[in-house]
Formats: C-alpha cells, sequence, structure tokens
C-alpha cells in the first residue's frame, strides 16, 4: 500500500487501527470503506483507476470495485472509461454546505441584534423536504422550554418557519408536504388540507407566519421569510411562551430582520411592491436549495 499525507478520514481511521494494536482489528464497515474511497481522491488527482484506488485506500480490489460502482450510482462519483472522479452529487452536498455557510455567517450579526431587541429565542432555519432544520439558534438559559437545537429539525406544516418558507416557495412542494400528512402536534395544529392553504394565502397576504402552539404546547413563534422578489430560500423566527402577547411589537422586527439579511446577501435589490402568488413566473426567481432542485439552484451564479 501507498503512503500518503495525512488527511482527515484517514487520520481517524489511523487511530481506530492504532488503538486496536496487539489485538483482532475489527473489520471496516461500509461506511468506513466508502470514505477511504473518496479520500483517496483528495490527493490523487482529479481522475484515477481502480488500481489507484486500491492502492490510495488500501480496501481490497473486488470492495474497491464495488463501492465504486455504488457511488456513481449515487452520483457521488462518475466514470468515464477505466478512470473515475468525483461526481455531480459532491459538488451538490458541497455547494450546500457552501451557501448554508455563507447564509449563516450573513445573518449571525441581525440575528443576534434580533434577540437582544425582542428578548426572545432567535432561529434561522431553511427547508429540506418537508422539514425545517435549525442553522442558528440565538437565546439564553431562559429559552430552554422551547425544544430546539442547532441541526435539529422540526417538520414544516407546524412551524412558523415552515409555513414562511412554504407560503412563498413551490406549490408542489405544498402539496408533498399536505400528502406526507399533516398530523396532529397539540391540539392547535392545523390538520386539514383546506385550512392549511389558507393559513399560507394569510401568510403571502401579511408576509409573516405564525405557530400558536401548533408544535409544542406553550410555545409561540413568529416568522418572515428570507427572500427577494422570488421564492423564499430560509425562515428568521422568533419563538417564546409569551410571544404571542407581543406579536404587534415582534412581527415587524422579524420582518425587517430578514430584509437586513437579504440585504448583506445581496444589497438592497430591486423593490417588489406587489407579492405574487406561488407558482406564477415572478415566484420561480430564487430556487429553495434543497436536494431535489439542487441542479436548478447551482445555475444560479449568485449563490457561488
Amino acid at each position: 500500500m501507498t503512503t500518503h499525507a495525512a488527511e482527515p478520514v484517514q487520520d481517524v481511521l489511523a487511530a481506530r487501527a492504532a488503538g486496536h494494536a496487539g489485538a483482532a482489528v475489527p473489520p471496516l464497515s461500509l461506511l468506513e470503506k466508502a470514505a477511504k474511497v473518496l479520500s483517496a481522491f483528495q490527493s490523487g488527482g482529479p481522475r484515477l483507476t481502480l488500481t489507484e484506488v486500491v492502492q490510495r485506500s488500501g480496501i481490497r480490489r473486488s470492495s474497491a470495485h464495488r463501492i465504486l460502482d455504488q457511488l456513481v450510482q449515487l452520483r457521488w462519483l462518475e466514470r468515464e472509461g477505466r478512470d473515475y472522479r468525483l461526481g455531480m452529487g459532491m459538488l451538490e452536498l458541497g455547494a450546500m454546505a457552501s451557501h448554508h455557510n455563507r447564509l449563516r455567517r450573513a445573518a449571525l450579526p441581525h440575528l443576534h441584534a434580533l434577540h437582544e431587541a425582542t428578548g426572545h429565542l432567535v432561529h434561522l432555519t431553511v427547508l429540506d423536504g418537508s422539514e425545517v432544520v435549525y442553522l442558528e439558534r440565538i437565546g439564553g438559559s431562559d429559552d430552554s422550554g422551547v425544544p430546539s437545537r442547532t441541526g435539529g429539525r422540526q417538520p414544516a406544516y407546524c412551524t412558523a418557519s415552515g409555513k414562511a418558507i412554504l407560503a412563498f416557495g413551490d406549490a408542489a412542494v405544498v402539496e408533498d408536504v399536505i400528502r406526507g400528512g399533516l398530523r396532529p402536534r397539540t391540539l392547535r395544529t392545523i390538520t386539514r388540507p383546506d385550512p392549511f392553504r389558507a393559513e399560507l394565502a394569510l401568510v403571502r397576504e401579511r408576509g409573516v407566519a405564525f405557530d400558536q402552539e401548533e408544535g409544542f404546547r406553550g410555545v409561540f413563534c413568529v416568522a418572515a421569510p428570507l427572500r427577494g422578489a422570488g421564492r423564499a430560500v430560509a425562515a428568521i423566527s422568533v419563538c417564546g411562551h409569551g410571544v404571542h402577547r407581543e406579536r404587534e411589537r415582534i412581527a415587524p422586527a422579524v420582518r425587517g430582520c430578514a430584509r437586513a439579511v437579504w440585504q448583506s446577501m445581496f444589497g438592497p435589490g430591486r423593490r417588489t411592491e406587489r407579492r405574487e402568488p406561488v407558482g406564477t413566473a415572478a415566484a420561480a426567481g430564487v430556487p429553495q436549495p434543497s436536494m431535489d432542485n439542487m441542479m436548478t439552484w447551482l445555475r444560479f451564479s449568485e449563490w457561488m
């Protein structure tokens, strides 16, 4: 096996093997083998043959060949003749991570300011399928009663953030969420399709979404979509046990924070006085960063 410069995955695997020195080393899992195969491309140039992958990864030829074929099917690798190279699937994942990091960096100072202004917990979320993912959570010890965490997920249909993104998103995504089921989380969860669609229409009219104990008892939220003239790409929300008593004060602050984050990323842009309904051509200006439409998202150079 050829020796190469230490790399993160290889370091972990080397340490793992060293820890079992003098004892029977357990076999690598399929995930560890796939990681070693992918790591071979980090220092091995843009194209590698099966033989080169075997030499650089230390994986047996039969296993390496099987893993390479599976990675090609997943579009994480591409094959041209005898050569393999990183595929569009890896680019999509890298682009999504880059986008989320850029979004978080632009939003952080505004999220902290919003937290200071309202005194409540602040979230930055994106939509992934039928769920919202929390990219950031700004709050203190008094917010421990709100069950959210950075990297955590919640169903989009029963959160203010999810409704804010869905209302200014693709109508097909809304229908997918409805087909997946609007299961009751509390007695106040909207569980029927027509009232849920009507709720999203109200969000488009108000420019802000509310969660009235729909996800968790005692938790109220106000959220605004992060968008320009097109689809929402994220949402900013304020959540807490007393938010419902301060909605008139908090809603404009959340909307203002969303505008400030957007301007930090793209500048003032063009003003839009008229809100277009979901599904119109104007609503297709900025696609959501989900895996299903990542190839479309990548074509918008402003995100790269």
